[in-house]
């Protein structure tokens, strides 16, 4: 059975994509938190660190190491669901991509195929995304609020308690502040994302044949990510900062956000935290596809038993 063709049943396809991509999000979340974090801190509060390196250093000073993996549980929860929901809805994506361009199976898309494909399916895993990033930069710029005076949040905030808090001031909608900003990165950068890691692996096993090997999967997949921060990484500063300082006064939408930062700090504070993002970008995705690959293909195998 060729690998893009999947298993027969629908329903059992789903399934496979769904557990697949929650594994890939598992090993993307573990791999990489500690610059997520940086990332984070650098985006919303840019004048406050001169690099990567005082960022992490400072943080592990003041809030030790435990400072460095605050928002793990809703990044984990974050990047499950996102998989989760993205990798089923890519599968799905790909057949409708495929039936609107009349051809008879999966094997017959192109690269620049499959990243469309991925493009519309992160329109679907944005809708879970939102809430759970927003909790995660939340609980990761919760020691930076406290120094700069915009929020009385305690000291031993949880996850549930920034919901509760959310809940109560801005109500159910609040938990999904910045959305939009969500989609203007999720959708041109999930293109740049799929199309990384597929054209990388077509190139890397042309001459295999066969199923690519975890190597050029790991590869592939370390590309795709960092094809995806270098596209968008702008708009994920703007999304981190309309999530994070909403906590202290409202905050107006992404277009006039972007004006007001770029009118009172530049562009380069738009690019604050891009060297750890990158960093990160490989190993995390790298691990987020060899996870989804090898987790598909063991799925795939046993149902085709």
């Amino acid at each position: 059975m060729s690998p893009d063709a999947g298993p027969a049943n629908p329903l059992t396809e789903l399934l496979i994509n769904m557990t697949s991509g929650a594994m890939g999000g598992v090993a993307c979340v573990l791999s990489g938190q500690p610059f997520d974090t940086a990332k984070v801190k650098m985006q919303t509060f840019p004048s406050m660190y001169r690099n990567f390196l005082d960022c992490t250093v400072r943080t592990y000073r003041t809030e030790g190491l435990r400072g460095l993996y605050h928002g793990t549980v809703p990044a984990l929860v974050a990047n499950v669901a996102e998989n989760a929901v993205l990798f089923s809805c890519y599968g799905f994506c790909q057949n409708l991509v495929s039936n609107i361009l009349g051809f008879h199976d999966l094997s017959q898309l192109r690269d620049h195929h499959k990243a469309a494909a991925g493009s519309l399916a992160s329109v679907f895993s944005s809708l879970v995304l939102c809430p759970t990033e927003l909790v995660k930069c939340r609980m990761q710029t919760q020691h930076e609020m406290r120094i700069s005076g915009r929020t009385g949040i305690p000291y031993k905030s949880t996850p549930w308690s920034i919901v509760r808090d959310i809940l109560k001031s801005e109500g159910a909608g609040g938990l999904f502040r910045g959305l939009s900003s969500t989609w203007l990165r999720e959708i041109p950068g999930y293109f740049f994302f799929f199309g990384g890691y597929e054209l990388s692996k077509s190139v890397l096993s042309r001459n295999s044949g066969g199923q690519p090997g975890p190597v050029v999967v790991t590869i592939s997949g370390g590309v795709g990510g960092a094809c995806f921060w270098l596209s968008v990484y702008p708009v994920d500063s703007v999304k981190s900062r309309i999530q994070v300082l909403s906590m202290a006064s409202h905050q107006e939408g992404f277009f006039l956000s972007l004006l007001h930062i770029l009118r009172r700090e530049g562009i380069l504070s738009l690019y604050s935290g891009l060297m750890p993002t990158v960093i990160r970008a490989f190993p995390s995705n790298a691990a987020l596809f060899l996870a989804y690959e090898m987790t598909k293909r063991t799925l795939t195998s046993w149902t085709s038993a």
